[in-house]
């Protein structure tokens, strides 16, 4: 049997390992973060919107390692 013959099928990863949702996740974090930002209404939400910036860079830049 040949190579050309065999099928190599790549294992699937879980969602939670795959790059491109995990990075729109992260793109919508950080947006989340901005409107949180911008948004002049709730105290609370401008408060925790720093942290939610941070967590979305953040996961953005180990998702961005991930194979595709």
């Amino acid at each position: 049997m040949t190579d050309h013959t065999l099928t190599h099928k790549k294992p699937r990863r879980p969602v939670f390992l795959r790059r491109g949702p995990m990075e729109a996740l992260a793109v919508a974090i950080i947006a989340l973060g901005f409107l949180m930002l911008f948004q002049p209404f709730v105290l609370v939400l401008y408060t925790y919107s720093f942290i939610t910036l941070l967590a979305g860079t953040v996961m953005f830049t180990i998702v961005s390692k991930f194979p595709e």
